[in-house]
């Protein structure tokens, strides 16, 4: 027997109004309201952007075996002059894709064919399209033997896709609450896998903007791959339990859960990074007054790893006014300076502390 799936056209007609199902829900609803008011205590929202979207772009690419450090992944971003790996690369395209596809959707409200198609390409660097050619079967890493064939004519996966791109952005479709629905919109797009590369990581950003669209999040700072990887096993048979058994309930509390345990730890990381913050306001208010502004406490927070030109950029001010406050701010132990070649940078120690923990 072929491992393929009869996809169903969305909406769906199974029932999920069922004890469990809802009580992974109220949960998950729960914890996803608090850290959506817990966002909002952070003053600027990059900072959690530009930190956060890295973080899950690191973890996101782990589920696929792309592994990188995130000491690499922070140089790469602040363009030291080194040769990154691969790996690090493609982690950094994940999280240009991310921040591509939370703007669009800021821009338009709607998630769209173009804007998927752009989030893969961001992410392969190619031009590839939707899948035209058969043959793409999917393999158990380990043992090799097929365990899915997914769609594998043109028609008949843009029959597919353009049904699920009706879903994610006609809510009179169905009366299910969104959370519910993005576990089925991922499981779909999964199972039609309409790309030859980069379908896994597509669809965990589809549920980030997801619950941007929804009103459920203002920022793109839920991310479920941590969750993924520390359940694997279980998000792999799951996905093909749907296939063969038709078991969503199954599936859609897994896919709860996650969002509620991810919800939770990145509240906590918030938090903490809220309190670092206020902290380092404090030290530089009462140490070094001269020198203090919210603009340089963002700055130091937006990019934990940073140079006199990000610094002088941001703040408009000469690179010479930037060099003396990044030597306050290693002076005053808040920051620390390295060398790597020609390359001079500086790192907030404790909010990658924070990023490598929490």
């Amino acid at each position: 027997m072929e491992p393929t799936y009869d996809i169903p056209s969305l909406p769906l007609t199974y029932n999920f109004d069922t004890i469990p199902v809802l009580r992974a829900l109220n949960a998950a609803s729960r914890a996803l309201a608090e850290l959506k008011g817990t966002a909002r205590t952070i003053p600027n929202e990059q900072v959690l952007i530009n930190t956060l979207t890295i973080r899950e772009a690191q973890d996101s690419s782990a589920v696929e075996n792309i592994i990188t450090t995130q000491d690499e992944l922070f140089r790469a971003e602040i363009d030291i002059s080194e040769r990154h790996s691969p790996a690090t690369k493609e982690v950094q395209r994940y999280a240009i894709a991310l921040r591509q596809g939370f703007n669009d959707v800021k821009a338009t409200g709607l998630i769209t064919r173009p804007h998927i198609i752009n989030i893969q390409q961001a992410l392969e660097q190619n031009r590839a399209g939707i899948r035209s050619t058969p043959g793409t079967q999917l393999e158990n890493n380990r043992t090799r033997k097929v365990v899915y064939i997914p769609p594998q004519h043109w028609d008949d996966i843009n029959h597919h896709f353009d049904n699920l791109i009706r879903y994610l952005n006609d809510d009179t479709l169905c009366p299910l609450d969104p959370l519910v629905k993005m576990t089925i919109i991922h499981h779909q797009f999964e199972s039609i896998h309409p790309f030859y590369d980069g379908n896994g990581r597509t669809g965990r950003i589809i549920n980030i903007l997801y619950l941007v669209q929804q009103g459920l999040l203002e920022l793109p700072i839920l991310y479920l791959s941590q969750y993924i990887i520390a359940n694997k096993e279980d998000y792999y048979r799951l996905l093909q339990t749907v296939r063969d058994q038709g078991d969503w309930e199954a599936w859609v509390v897994y896919m709860l859960r996650g969002v509620e345990v991810t919800a939770k730890q990145s509240i906590a990381l918030i938090s903490a990074i809220r309190s670092t913050m206020r902290e380092v306001k404090r030290q530089l208010r009462e140490e070094h007054p001269k020198i203090y502004s919210q603009d340089l406490l963002n700055n130091i927070f937006r990019h934990p790893y940073t140079k006199i030109q990000i610094v002088a950029d941001d703040l408009d001010v000469h690179p010479l006014t930037a060099r003396k406050y990044l030597g306050i701010l290693t002076e005053a132990g808040i920051l620390t300076e390295h060398k790597l070649g020609r390359d001079k940078y500086f790192v907030n120690g404790r909010l990658i502390n924070l990023l490598a923990t929490g």
